[in-house]
């Protein structure tokens, strides 16, 4: 019996979101593995940054601007990707914002821009990078869902309605594009201390203890606890799963 490989030699991947925290942690994963990696995000200086680090390990990289909430600028980021490394593979779906409020002092500015960096960001890069996938019969999508897609807490509730709307969306896009040959598969965290909301876990200890309290594994996640997840989830080794949220979140659903 031939095993399945955890390896993505020759593999493109694309991250969005991936000048910082649990982008670049993807980036990196996916370089570590073999891949050839494009690091989109708004920030393209700390997006160069990575793109650096990736290449000093021997891969290629490139890091490229865009905003997931314009469809425009989507596309350009798509169509220079793909100038650059004639294919992308992997497409990981990681950009995302949070606002904190209640839902009566929520700005409505503040609950689009939620929705629309993760929710609407989401559907447009795989809208635009599909076609390329279809047309080889293969492909791999992760999206970047959360505990909170499932689960309740204060003053977030854009978020929370987005990565619900993140979760259902993978699965419809597995029905929809499994027949073309590609997966699609989202992975679900708790709470990962990263440079996005290490300052909220500070000022509001009393909310993050309440989730750290249901977790088994008595801690936060941190960064590359999520790395083994992305690449199993970008690699043949998980060809036959799709349209699965993957919880990385130390024990918090099972309890």
């Amino acid at each position: 019996m031939n095993f399945p490989s955890f390896r993505l030699d020759g593999q493109v991947a694309l991250v969005t979101g991936g000048n910082r925290g649990l982008g670049a942690l993807g980036a990196r994963a996916f370089a570590a593995a073999g891949a050839d990696v494009i690091v989109a995000a708004r920030g393209l200086e700390q997006g160069e940054q990575v793109a650096a680090e990736i290449r000093a390990t021997g891969r290629r990289a490139l890091a490229l601007e865009v905003d997931v909430r314009r469809r425009e600028s989507v596309d350009a980021m798509a169509a220079r990707a793909l100038d650059a490394f004639g294919r992308v593979d992997i497409l990981f779906n990681n950009a995302g914002v949070i606002a904190t409020a209640t839902v009566t002092d929520l700005e409505e500015d503040a609950w689009d821009d939620v929705m629309d960096v993760s929710a609407k960001g989401t559907w447009l890069c795989v809208r635009a990078l599909v076609p390329q996938m279809a047309a080889r019969g293969s492909g791999r999508i992760i999206n970047m869902a959360s505990i909170l897609a499932s689960h309740g807490i204060p003053n977030r509730s854009p978020y929370c309605a987005a990565k619900a709307a993140v979760a259902n969306l993978t699965r419809a896009m597995a029905v929809e594009l499994g027949p073309k040959g590609i997966n699609v598969n989202a992975v679900a965290p708790t709470v990962f201390v990263t440079d996005l909301n290490r300052h909220l876990i500070e000022k509001q200890p009393q909310v993050y203890g309440t989730v750290l309290a249901r977790m088994p594994l008595g801690r936060l996640g941190q960064p590359e606890d999520l790395a083994g997840a992305l690449v199993f989830l970008a690699a043949p080794a998980s060809a036959f799963v799709t349209g699965q949220i993957l919880h990385v979140d130390g024990g918090f659903t099972a309890t």
